[in-house]
This record gives structure tokens, C-alpha cells and sequence, in this order.
């Protein structure tokens, strides 16, 4: 004999248990036309599908469903809809009676239920369509289910956008205090999936009082060892089984926060190192010599971004036969060992100008010499002038460096540029060249590196007529204002370390 729950596959034998006679809906022997097509409809669909019959809403479903209800099964087949559902009634309960009444079938998308389907209140969210039934007359005799849960992808985009959050909002913490500042407030914004989140350490942290913990629900409490002494102190929640993606979801979280712990380690590793190596580079870097007549000034100024300083240097000082030297380099690199080359360079040339009282090129001849014998690992570019304090007359020689930048008495200002010579450490054997010109009453000489007019992606004669016309009229600061007014332009996006020495001689002079 063919009944109507032939169909039901694995829930052919709860169907027969149910005593029907003894119910809502009477015998299956009395079932309206109406229910017996819309139970085989239901059961041969495979998306979840219930009946709610009659006013007292009677449950019955196909085995798609089951999975959405839980424990609810099989108690729930053939009961009223009202107490298999009570702790959402209030939800779903006036839907329901709107569409029984002869109102619209409803539509709702990722419906928040907490429903009670595996022992406590659970965090479930649905799509789902209630529509009516009509019998042969037209009436209403129930309403069809047609849902399908969203828990998973709900929660997982919420998931993902808090994984999404947590990493920017560290991204570019510099202190361990720092991140802990940042990361707290947006880990404290997901209270459905880490109550009571902290960061928490033996010291105490700003942002770990422990009495937020306080009024928790009794879901449990996770404690998660990450970085620099911090482990994340949080709750679980009393609404979601901790299963896999529960662990995973900590762990995504825990490796975004060690991640970014992480970041804040090598920035702080950087900053010292770069500390170190800028007062290393600074201690190395003497006062200028003020020789009566002449005006210097001299200015380091460390590249704006990098945890690393360059060989970038200064010199002005008086050999023993009444001249002013000035020299500024730069020793290829970008870490301490270029700054301890530098030293090498900037003692061996101090060293062989007080012994060698000639023109620059032989001493920077002598330099290059010395560079290859004594076997210091560096290359350098360097401009060396001599300024006799009696005539006023510069030499100069330069080695691959930029040319300095004259500005003279009338304001006008040009590059003293030379045709080029290699620079030192090649161990390219040429002529050095010494140029010599007198410096006018008023006259000002910048020497510099190329930090202040070379940038990544931009052409290098844009960044030198930039430079001249900055310079160009500005005869009427000091040498100490013309620096000042040099950084102020060119140095704030510098890529790399600056020197700047500016030689005057007095308008009086």
C-alpha cells in the first residue's frame, strides 16, 4: 500500500512512530488534498523544507530540515511549531500568523535566531520564504518553509572582517604600548566571538584591567601566548560551539596579532640601530673651523625614512699653512659600516692634508692611494676645496661628487661644474684636476651630497636646477639661515642622508 511518506528516505520510520491520530492533524487517512501534495512535494525535494499545518502550526518536514533543528528531532515531527520553537517564537511566531491570516508570503535573508538545538541558546542565522497553502476552496490550511542556513557564512564574514580591521589597525604601530592601544578597542568590538577580550602581560599594560572581564557568561576562557610577553586573554562565546572554525578563528586571530607584534619588534630594532648609527655618524662629525673672514656652516640631516644612515659626510678645518679646507663626501652604503668607512676616509684625508701641503688633486691622488693600500672597503665621491685666508683664492678638485654651487654678490648663482673624475677606491689611475677661482667680497660656496637633489623616479637635472634656483638671491641670509632654508626645502622626502657645508666670504672682507 502506498502511503505518503514513502518518500521520506531516512525518515520513513520516525514518520510511521508518529502517532497522527492523536494530533493536530487528525489520521493520515484524513490529510486534505492540500497537505498530502505539499508533504510530496516536500519530500521529494532536497532542499530543507518543513510544514507548519493548521493553526497550531504542526510540524512536518523532510530530512534536510533535520540538520537545521538539531536535537529537535525527532520530538519535533507532528508537534506544534510553538513549543518546538518557544524560545524564538517571538521571531518567527507573528510572521507566520501574518501569512496564515491571507497576508504576503515573507522573504528574510540571514535571519538572527537563538535557538536552542544542541543544549544551550545558539547564535543561528537563516534565509528563508514562508508561503501559504491552499486547499481546493481557496483557503489557507498551513504554511510552507523553504530555508536554508546561513550560520556559517554569516559568522565567517564577520570573522573576516574583524581579521581585516585587527591588521590595520596595528599595521604601523611603532611600541609594544602602541599596539596594544590600537589592537584593544577593535578585539573589544567583537563581543559575540571574544568576550572579554585583553591583552594582558606580568607588568599590567595600559588597557588590561581585568575587571572588563567582570558579568561574563559562562562560555569559557581562552588564554593565548603570543609575543613580547603578551598573551590574548579572551572568552569564548556561551552561543557558539567551539569547534574548528572556532580554533582556526583564534588562531587567525593570534597570528595576526603576533604578525603585527612582529612588525613592532624590527621597527623598534631599526630605530635603535638607526639611533645608534646616526650618533655614531654625528660623534664622527667634528665642528667647522671659523676662520676670521669666512663664514661656515655645516648641517647632517638622516634620511627621512630607513633604519640605516650612509656615509655621507662633512670637513672644514685649517691645515698648518694658512688655508681653509673643506671637504664633503659620500661613502657608498647604508648602514654602520658605511659610516665606520667614512671615518676611515674623512681621518685619512685630514690626515694626509696636514702632511701634504698641496693642491687638492694631488692630495685627493694621495687619498685614492691610500683608499687601495690600506685596504679600506669603500667607495667615495668627495669635493675638496682650499681657501687661502690671505688672498681668498679656492682651489678645488672633485671626485665623481656634484658640483658645488657657487652664489655670487649680485645674487645670480651657478654650478662650478668641471668635466667629471673618478671617484675614489676604483683604483682607475687618471689626472686629478685642481680649479681655482677668487672668491669676491660676499661671495657663497654650497657643498652638498646628493641626498638633497636625488629622488627616486625624477630626473637628476630637475632636482640640480631646483637647488640653484632655491639658492639664487638668497644672498641675504646667513650661512646658517641658507641651511636652514635648504633642508627645510629639499630634505623633508630626502631618500637619503644630507650634508650641506656653505662657505661665505664676508661682504667686508
Amino acid at each position: 500500500m502506498i502511503t505518503p511518506f514513502d518518500a521520506a528516505g531516512p525518515l520513513g520510520l520516525a514518520y510511521r512512530d508518529v502517532d497522527w491520530a492523536a494530533g493536530p492533524l487528525g489520521p493520515v487517512s484524513s490529510w486534505s488534498p492540500a497537505l498530502l501534495g505539499a508533504v510530496d512535494v516536500m519530500l521529494h525535494s532536497r532542499n530543507a523544507v518543513t510544514l507548519m499545518w493548521g493553526p497550531e502550526f504542526v510540524l512536518v518536514y523532510n530530512a534536510a530540515y533535520v540538520k537545521m533543528i538539531g536535537d529537535k528531532h525527532p520530538a519535533a515531527l507532528g508537534a506544534s511549531a510553538r513549543e518546538v520553537f518557544a524560545e524564538i517564537w517571538d521571531d518567527i511566531g507573528p510572521m507566520l500568523e501574518d501569512v496564515l491570516d491571507g497576508r504576503d508570503a515573507t522573504w528574510t535573508e540571514d535571519m538572527r535566531l537563538m535557538m536552542n538545538r544542541h543544549g544551550f541558546p545558539e547564535e543561528t542565522y537563516f534565509t528563508f520564504s514562508y508561503s501559504a497553502v491552499r486547499g481546493a476552496g481557496g483557503d489557507i490550511e498551513g504554511v510552507i518553509d523553504i530555508a536554508s542556513e546561513t550560520t556559517r557564512q554569516v559568522i565567517g564574514r564577520r570573522r573576516l572582517v574583524l581579521l581585516g580591521r585587527l591588521t590595520d589597525a596595528v599595521a604601523d604601530a611603532e611600541t609594544v604600548s602602541a599596539f596594544v592601544d590600537r589592537a584593544l578597542p577593535v578585539l573589544r568590538t567583537a563581543v559575540d566571538d571574544l568576550p572579554g577580550a585583553n591583552l594582558t602581560d606580568a607588568a599590567g599594560l595600559p588597557g588590561t584591567d581585568s575587571a572588563d572581564d567582570a558579568g561574563l557568561p559562562a562560555g569559557g576562557r581562552r588564554r593565548i601566548p603570543l609575543a613580547a610577553g603578551l598573551h590574548l586573554d579572551t572568552g569564548l562565546s556561551p552561543h557558539l560551539p567551539v569547534d574548528e572554525e572556532y580554533e582556526n578563528f583564534l588562531r587567525l586571530i593570534a597570528a595576526a596579532l603576533v604578525q603585527g607584534l612582529d612588525r613592532v619588534a624590527v621597527r623598534e630594532l631599526a630605530a635603535t640601530e638607526r639611533q645608534l648609527a646616526e650618533a655614531l655618524q654625528r660623534s664622527l662629525l667634528s665642528h667647522p673651523a671659523q676662520p676670521a673672514g669666512l663664514q661656515v656652516a655645516v648641517r647632517y640631516h638622516p634620511a627621512s625614512e630607513g633604519a640605516q644612515v650612509g656615509g655621507d659626510w662633512y670637513d672644514a678645518f685649517e691645515p698648518r699653512d694658512g688655508r681653509l679646507a673643506v671637504a664633503v663626501g659620500d661613502v657608498t652604503g647604508h648602514d654602520r659600516d658605511a659610516a665606520a668607512a667614512m671615518s676611515q676616509v674623512r681621518n685619512l684625508l685630514r690626515g694626509i692634508s696636514y702632511a701634504l701641503p698641496e693642491a687638492p688633486a694631488p692630495v685627493l691622488s694621495a687619498l685614492d692611494d691610500a683608499i687601495t693600500r690600506l685596504a679600506v672597503d669603500a667607495f667615495a665621491t668627495v669635493v675638496l676645496a682650499q681657501v687661502n685666508l690671505d688672498t681668498y683664492e679656492m682651489r678645488w678638485s672633485n671626485a665623481g661628487h656634484p658640483p658645488p654651487l657657487l652664489l655670487a654678490p649680485d645674487g645670480s648663482a651657478r654650478f662650478l661644474a668641471t668635466a667629471p673624475e673618478p671617484l675614489l677606491g676604483t683604483r682607475a689611475r687618471g689626472i686629478r684636476s685642481t680649479h681655482q677661482m677668487v672668491l669676491e667680497p660676499g661671495t657663497t660656496v654650497v657643498f652638498y651630497t646628493d641626498g638633497l637633489v636625488e629622488r627616486r623616479g625624477h630626473d637628476l637635472d630637475a632636482g640640480l636646477a631646483a637647488l640653484r634656483d632655491a639658492v639664487a638671491g638668497s644672498g641675504g641670509l646667513t650661512v646658517e639661515q641658507l641651511c636652514d632654508r635648504l633642508l627645510a626645502t629639499f630634505a623633508g622626502d630626502a631618500e637619503d642622508d644630507v650634508v650641506l657645508a656653505v662657505i661665505r666670504r664676508d661682504a667686508a672682507g
